[in-house]
């Protein structure tokens, strides 16, 4: 085959590829073009979403109790140290932690054996200085008749006076120096100054305990208190008899509890104020047990809604209003936060009306001007 006969079929080969190209290109642009999924999508209408009225709460007019969170110890109103008035061998002690004992009951006693050793020393030198006042009376009745027959001087006279005077002061020191010993014998004897429960055994017996040693501590259980610190800001609009409710640690249920008395100065250092709550008697309710709570620092009529159903998500607190058909969201503002009804609530001060019904925040995020409707609960 020659070169011209080669170059005439690859000229014709040349020109059946581009008529084919032209023709597939021709199909493909009188073929119709689908519309994209996306808008399609977006003109389908968004379904609405159910609600029950469990899932909404209203905004409402009630009494708002502000309320200041408070924790602290609960500790015994009467608390009574038994302790050691003298020096000694602490022979005997009764009662154990837990046991009771009544005000002026004996608990305990120290050996007496020197006290009365001092007792009767003092009451014999007490003897003694009564028989040197005897001594000095009769000089001096002596001595009186010897002035008045003229025997003696006056200075003689005013000699004995005195000898006498001194004598009967040196007696009143013994029988002081008596009471006092017999006092000493007494005190080593031990009792309970209040009625109540033994909380601790501070010394056994066989110990030799000193002056004011500290040997039983009683607590009186018929009356508790809480004491808590407060911040002064919160403690100064705190008035006795307001009410708190508290978790005590230990006890299922929650004690009552009713401010008695606030303390007059700050502590140094955190400038709190402390504050004392008698507690309602409860099965359980210990001395030492930790608890925390809450107390009504006032009340108000407020418009008020759930502390929950408050949304901070966002840069301003917002809630979620269902208003018509359509769920839209809301700026608030909110002002003091306290109780209602024993739920945690806040006050609105501005964003909503009496009754507004508002979206749960336990419900999670829903997008602005989501379609709402209210259904029926199913029975």
């Amino acid at each position: 085959m020659n070169r011209s006969v080669k170059f005439a079929l690859a000229v014709l080969v040349l020109g059946a590829l581009a008529l084919g190209f032209r023709l597939v290109q021709g199909r493909r642009s009188d073929a119709p073009t689908a519309p994209p999924a996306t808008s399609a999508a977006a003109s389908a209408p968004v379904p609405a979403l159910d609600l029950r009225d469990g899932d909404l709460v209203m905004a409402q007019m009630a009494d708002l109790s502000r309320t200041q969170a408070l924790s602290g110890s609960v500790r015994a109103v009467s608390t009574a140290i038994v302790k050691a008035k003298v020096a000694g061998e602490l022979r005997h002690l009764g009662p154990r932690e837990g046991d009771s004992v009544r005000a002026g009951q004996v608990v305990g006693d120290i050996d007496t054996t020197e006290f009365e050793l001092r007792v009767k020393q003092a009451v014999q030198q007490a003897e003694a200085a009564r028989a040197q006042v005897d001594i000095a009376r009769r000089q001096l009745d002596n001595n009186r008749a010897l002035v008045a027959q003229g025997f003696i001087s006056a200075t003689a006279l005013d000699t004995s006076v005195a000898n006498h005077a001194a004598a009967q002061a040196s007696l009143q020191a013994a029988l002081a120096t008596a009471d006092l010993a017999r006092k000493a014998q007494a005190d080593t004897v031990l009792k309970s100054p209040i009625s109540g429960t033994v909380s601790q055994r501070l010394a056994q017996p066989g110990e030799r305990v000193a002056v004011d040693a500290r040997v039983l501590e009683v607590v009186d259980l018929s009356r508790l208190e809480l004491e808590a610190a407060l911040p002064a800001a919160d403690a100064g609009t705190l008035r006795a008899g307001a009410t708190a409710e508290l978790r005590v640690e230990g006890l299922p249920d929650p004690v009552s509890a009713q401010v008695v008395r606030l303390n007059p100065a700050t502590q140094a250092g955190t400038r709190a104020v402390l504050v004392y709550l008698s507690l309602q008697p409860a099965p359980g309710l210990r001395v030492g047990l930790f608890a925390r709570g809450t107390v009504a620092l006032e009340q108000r009529r407020a418009l008020s809604l759930p502390l929950s159903a408050v949304r901070l998500d966002d840069a301003l607190p917002y809630v979620v209003v269902l208003d018509g058909s359509a769920l839209r969201r809301r700026t608030v503002k909110t002002g003091a936060r306290g109780l209602v009804d024993r739920i945690e609530s806040v006050e609105i001060t501005d964003g909503l009306r009496d009754g507004d019904r508002i979206l749960r925040g336990s419900l999670g995020t829903v997008r602005d001007g989501t379609p709402a409707r209210l259904v029926a609960a199913a029975h």
